[in-house]
Parts: structure tokens; sequence; C-alpha cells
């Protein structure tokens, strides 16, 4: 071949690379990046949302959560001083005022006190209307009858399984563990009360019964899926103990006695493999908390999200559903390496509220280019006081998920990664799809 004739060669492939849905992803946006945004985002707008993780409710209902948040600091969005407060009170309630001083925030207070009053059981459905989100889970102790069954679904928490002994060396620990112990005793007496039975069984065989049947009796109530909080209370890094062992130490405490720390851990480590194995067997996903969490003890190093991967990467556990809530975050950027496992998902909620919509763009967009088809979004509303409730969280989770949502795409379609149609479906998916398909059926 000549010289001439092999320049021809590599000019007419160089085209072929070059042209269109065959060009080489650009490291930067080009100057429509902003033209794109504004073309998705009214699109996005639209999608109705599957909200994967939620603590509907009233700040006065203990049962939003299955514990209280000791004292901790709090992010800079998440203060009551944000002012973007103000705009979910403009956009939801017709707020009249530019602050939120005391004598202000009384009229908020008082106008959804009159429609908590007006709409009654429809309050809350009424919240996800104006914000297009078509169903949110309903992360609980135990559901309100004051939220519709059709459009909030019950996710239930299973830590309590964990501390049926004595727990005065636990709560001794911390004070964020005198906070959290008795809430967890608490729980675990509410399910020993729905089995009609009036201690736990002496029989630990009997007890891992027992904890089957609540499983059972929620999953027929409605629930969804189960939630772990454990990263709170103790490290997530699991051994693997046997039956034996497990039964041994349930023995010697279940009628008195204070466990140590090590045999307290083997005997939790077993019970929580066997509630993961149970979520496989009954088809009921297991959602575990894997980011940062409130309070002046809770401990990143000890509970970080890499510390489950030898529970995820379990192939005993590759017909349980695993839903990481939260992400990993702020170790989203490794986390979503673990949805790389056919049974593991990454949930965003918080991520949205924590950080601003400039930066969790950055997180998400890893994700999308990652593994798009495994992430859902998810808001963590939560009642956090009468002025700040979950309705506004609910704003504030939705709005900055959008947005960011949208500038992600934006970004990936002027660098030349995807499509304006594919990102449009990939928002369909993180916002709705991908979530719905994990439950069989029992969400639409």
């Amino acid at each position: 071949m000549s010289l001439r004739l092999q320049m021809l060669v590599g000019v007419i492939a160089l085209s072929a690379w070059s042209a269109p849905g065959m060009a080489q992803a650009r490291p930067f946006p080009g100057p429509d990046v902003q033209q794109i945004y504004q073309r998705l985002l009214p699109q996005i707008e639209k999608i109705p949302i599957f909200d994967h993780h939620a603590h509907p409710g009233f700040p006065e209902d203990t049962d939003v959560d299955a514990m209280a948040s000791p004292p901790g600091s709090v992010a800079l969005r998440e203060r009551d001083s944000n002012p973007e407060l103000i705009s979910a009170a403009k956009a939801l309630f017709g707020y009249p005022y530019n602050d939120l001083s005391p004598d202000h925030a009384k009229w908020l207070v008082q106008k959804k006190a009159e429609l908590k009053k007006a709409q009654g059981t429809a309050y809350f459905s009424n919240l996800l209307d104006k914000l297009n989100v078509d169903k949110s889970v309903a992360n609980r102790a135990m559901m309100a009858d004051y939220l519709d069954p059709k459009r909030f679904v019950w996710v239930f928490f299973a830590d309590s399984f964990m501390w049926p002994f004595n727990n005065q060396r636990e709560r001794a620990r911390n004070p964020d563990q005198e906070v959290y112990m008795p809430l967890q005793e608490k729980m675990l007496h509410r399910w020993i009360q729905q089995e009609g039975i009036s201690k736990l069984p002496d029989n630990f065989g009997l007890y891992l019964q027992f904890i089957t049947r609540v499983l059972e009796d929620n999953q027929k109530k409605g629930a969804i899926a189960m939630k772990f909080e454990v990263a709170y209370f103790r490290p997530t890094k699991f051994s693997d103990p046997s039956y034996d062992q497990a039964q041994d130490i349930y023995t010697r405490y279940v009628a008195g006695g204070i466990p140590s720390t090590q045999d307290y851990r083997t005997f939790q480590d077993f019970i929580f493999r066997y509630l993961v194995k149970e979520g496989g067997r009954l088809h009921l996903p297991v959602h575990i908390h894997s980011c940062v969490g409130v309070g002046d003890y809770f401990s990143l190093s000890e509970s970080g999200i890499m510390n489950l991967e030898n529970v995820l990467r379990d192939p005993r556990y590759s017909g349980t559903t695993f839903v990481m809530i939260h992400g990993g975050y702020p170790f989203e950027r490794e986390a979503i390496w673990l949805a790389a496992v056919k049974n593991v998902y990454m949930e965003s909620s918080y991520q949205e509220i924590a950080m601003y919509p400039s930066e969790f763009k950055h997180s998400l967009k890893q994700w999308l280019e990652t593994f798009p088809d495994k992430i859902t979004f998810g808001t963590d509303s939560f009642p956090y006081n009468e002025v700040l409730g979950a309705e506004e969280s609910y704003w504030l989770g939705i709005q900055s998920g959008r947005t960011a949502l949208a500038a992600a795409l934006a970004e990936m379609v002027s660098e030349g990664e995807v499509s304006e149609a594919k990102a449009l479906e990939m928002a369909r998916a993180y916002l709705h799809d991908t979530a719905v398909g994990l439950y069989e059926g029992k969400v639409h």
C-alpha cells in the first residue's frame, strides 16, 4: 500500500470514528450544556418519582423512626437558617414571608394545622401530588393510619432482634447509646406483643422461629422490605459464627446476665446473617443504612459501607436483594462499585439534602457513568420540627434531585457520553423504574 493510500485510509477511519454515534467522549462539556440542561429539566420534572427512602409523618409521631436523634452538629444545608426552606414553604403552602422568624413561622405552623384538619388522610397524599411523586417508602417503626397505603409503602426495622439481652453494658458505651438502646428494647417488645407471646422463648431455635414469624407477618401487612440502622449501634464488619456459638450465647443470657461485648457481637453477627438469609427466602429486600449518621459518637471508620463487602459478596446471599440506603455517603464514589454485584443496589437519599445540587451533581454523574441501572432515588424526608417538617424536606430532596440529575445528564450529553434520548431513559430508571422493579409487583 502506498503512503498516499495509507493516509487516505487513515482519514476515512478518523472520519468514521468522529461520525455521530461513534464519537469519543470529551473530558469537558461544550457551550451547549446549559441549553441541554434547559431541555432536559422540564422533561425530568414530568417523571413521576418512586421515593425509595423517607420517614413521612408528623413531628409528634414517635413511630416515624425506630430511634431518636441525640444531639450532634448539623451540616450547613440542614440548618433552620437555610433560605431554601422559605422557598419550600412558599411552593407548598403559599407562605407570604421572606424569612422564618418565630413570629412569621407561626403562620406556617397554623397553615399546616388547618390543612391537616381539613384534608385528613389525604394530607400527605396531596403533598405527593404537588411534588409529582407516585409513591413514597414509609421507613417507619409502625405504619400510621393517616398515611394512605396506596401511596406509602412500608419498610420496617429489623435491628432490635440483635439486642434481646440485658443492654446495660451497651447503654454505658456513650451518650448516644443511652438514647438508642431503650428504643431497640421497646421495638423488640412490640414485636413480642405482635406475635402474642409474653416473653422471649427459652430455646434458641424457637427464637429464630419468632424472628421469622415477625418477618412473615409484617410482609402480610404490606411491608416491602426490612431495614437495618445497625451502623448507629456497632461496627458493621460482621463475622460468620456458627449456629452452635449463637445458641450457646442465647442460652446463657436469655434469662439474665450481661453479655460481654465479644459475646454480644458474635450473637449479633449470627442474627444479622440469619435475617439477611431469610430476606432472600421470603423475597423481602434488605435495606441497610450505609452513610454517616447523626449524634456525637457515630463512627465512620467502623460503620463505613465498605465494611459490609464480605456480606454483600457472599454467594450464600445471592438470592437476597440489598439496597444500600444513602449510597455510602461520603464514600459514595467507592460504594458504587459494590453495585457490580448483581443483587446490590444504591439509593441516594440524604446526599441531595446534605450536598447542594452543584456538588450532588458530581456524585450522581459518577454513578450514572458507572452502573446507571443499579441506582435509585430517595428523599430521606423527616419531620424535624413543626416548621421544618417532612413536607419541606420532601420538597428539598426532590428539587435537588431533579436539578442535579438534569445537570449531570446535560454534561454527559454535551460530552458525547449519551444521547438525550438515552439520558431521559436513565432519568426514568433512577427516579422510578429501577426501584419499582425490585418489589415483584408489590408496587407499581
